[in-house]
C-alpha cells in the first residue's frame, strides 16, 4: 500500500462528491425558476444518498466483480469479507470502493438536468436506482472492471480508453437524459430565465474544482500522471469557456455569464475520457472545438429540432464526452474500432435499458406531475417547502 496514493484517492473522493453536493445542485438550480429550485436541490441530494447505498449493497459487485465479461456478479455484494488491508493496486479496496462511489452518485445526478421543473420525484428515484444498477454498473464494468471492453476484450488488445467517463458516464447520462426529456415532454413555459445566474456560476466554479479529484483520481497515484491530468483539465476548461463566450458574442453580440460557465463545463466534459493520455496542447485544442460544438449543439436541439433537454444535459455532458472519446483515437492515443465501438454499443445498450426501465417505472409512479403543480411549482407541490421565503 502506498500512503501516497491512497491520501491523494481519499481527497479525491471528497472533491467529486462536492461537484454533486453541492455543485451540481447550485448549477442545477440556479438554471431553473425560483419555484423549483428547492427541487432540484432535494433530487439531488435524494439521488445522491440512495445511490450510496444501492452502491454498498449491489452496485460495486456489479461493476466490479469478477463474474464475466458483461457483469460483476455478486461476489463482492456489501462488500462482505472486504478489510481494510484487502488492496486493489497500492490503495485499499475500501477507498477504491468510495472513490468510484461517487461516480456513481454523479452519474445519475446529471440526468436530473434534463427533465426539471415537470417530473415526478417519486419517479426520479424509482428510475435513478434502476439504472444505476442496470446500465451504469454494467457499462463500468465493461470498460472499467476488467470486462469485455477493456484490455484484451471485444475491441483488440488495447481496449477501450476512457480515462474518466466520456463514455461511463457522460454518454449513459446524457443519452438517458436526452430519452427521458422526449418522453416526459416540454415544460408548459420552456424559454424562462434563470432564476439566479450567481448560483449557476458558483455551482460551475464547484464542479471545475471538484474535476481535479474527477480526472486526476482516476490516475488513482499520486504521480506525474495525476498531475498532468489536473492540468489538462484546466486547460480545456479554460480554453472552452473562452471559445463559448467568443462564439456567443459573435453569433448573438454579447458574451453572457451563463455561457461562459456552460463552455467550463463543456471544456471539462470533453477532456474528461481523454485526461489521462493527452498533454497540454492537445487539450488546449480538445478545449477551444468543445467549446463550440457544444454551444452549436445547445442551439440545434433547443431551437431547431426543439427537445426540451431542460439543462442541456445531452448538448454538453453527451456531446463533450462523446467529443473527447472519439479525439483520442484522432489524435492517435487510441484505435478507431475500440473507441467508435465502445460509442455505439454502450449508446444503443443505454437507450434501449433507459427506455424499458422508464416504461416500467412509470407504470408504477407517474412520470409527470399535473399541469397545476407544474403551474405552482415542484417546490410546494412536491415537498411543501419554498426555497426562499419572501415574507420575511
Amino acid at each position: 500500500m502506498s500512503g501516497a496514493d491512497t491520501a491523494w484517492v481519499m481527497v479525491a473522493t471528497a472533491l467529486v462528491l462536492f461537484m454533486t453536493l453541492p455543485g451540481l445542485a447550485l448549477f442545477y438550480g440556479g438554471l431553473v425558476r425560483a419555484r423549483n429550485v428547492l427541487s432540484v436541490f432535494m433530487q439531488c441530494f435524494a439521488v445522491a444518498a440512495l445511490m450510496s447505498v444501492l452502491w454498498l449493497v449491489f452496485g460495486y459487485s456489479l461493476a466490479f466483480g469478477h463474474a464475466n465479461g458483461f457483469w460483476g456478479g455478486f461476489g463482492k455484494i456489501a462488500l462482505i469479507g472486504l478489510t481494510p488491508e484487502t488492496l486493489w493496486g497500492t490503495i485499499p479496496e475500501i477507498a477504491f470502493f468510495a472513490f468510484q462511489m461517487t461516480f456513481a452518485i454523479i452519474t445519475p445526478a446529471l440526468i436530473i438536468g434534463a427533465f426539471v421543473e415537470r417530473i415526478n420525484f417519486s419517479f426520479v428515484l424509482a428510475f435513478c436506482a434502476l439504472w444505476m444498477l442496470a446500465v451504469y454498473a454494467p457499462v463500468t464494468h465493461w470498460i472499467w472492471g476488467g470486462g469485455m471492453m477493456a484490455d484484451g476484450g471485444i475491441f483488440g488488445a488495447t481496449g477501450t480508453k476512457d480515462f474518466a467517463g466520456g463514455i461511463v458516464v457522460h454518454e449513459t447520462a446524457a443519452l438517458a437524459a436526452l430519452l427521458l426529456a422526449v418522453m416526459v415532454g416540454p415544460r408548459a413555459k420552456r424559454h424562462t430565465p434563470p432564476h439566479s445566474p450567481v448560483l449557476v456560476a458558483i455551482g460551475a466554479g464547484m464542479l471545475w474544482v471538484g474535476w481535479f479529484g474527477f480526472n486526476g483520481g482516476s490516475q488513482l497515484a499520486a504521480d506525474g500522471g495525476a498531475a498532468m491530468a489536473i492540468t489538462v483539465t484546466h486547460i480545456s476548461a479554460s480554453a472552452a469557456s473562452l471559445s463559448w463566450a467568443l462564439w456567443e458574442r459573435i453569433k448573438f453580440g454579447k458574451s453572457s455569464l451563463i455561457g461562459l460557465v456552460t463552455g467550463t463545463i463543456a471544456g471539462l466534459a470533453s477532456i474528461t475520457p481523454a485526461a489521462g493520455f493527452v498533454g497540454p496542447l492537445e487539450a488546449l485544442a480538445i478545449g477551444v472545438i468543445a467549446g463550440i460544438l457544444c454551444q452549436e449543439a445547445v442551439i440545434l436541439l433547443r431551437d431547431k429540432i426543439r427537445i426540451d433537454d431542460s439543462l442541456d444535459v445531452f448538448a454538453v455532458h453527451g456531446i463533450g464526452g462523446i467529443f473527447g472519446t472519439i479525439m483520442i483515437a484522432a489524435l492517435g492515443h487510441g484505435a478507431w474500432l475500440a473507441q467508435l465501438g465502445a460509442l455505439v454499443v454502450v449508446g444503443l445498450y443505454t437507450l434501449g435499458v433507459s427506455w424499458l426501465i422508464a416504461k416500467l417505472v412509470a407504470r408504477v409512479f407517474p412520470m409527470r406531475v399535473s399541469k397545476e403543480d407544474e403551474n405552482n411549482g415542484l417546490d410546494l407541490s412536491s415537498h411543501g417547502e419554498r426555497a426562499y421565503d419572501h415574507t420575511s
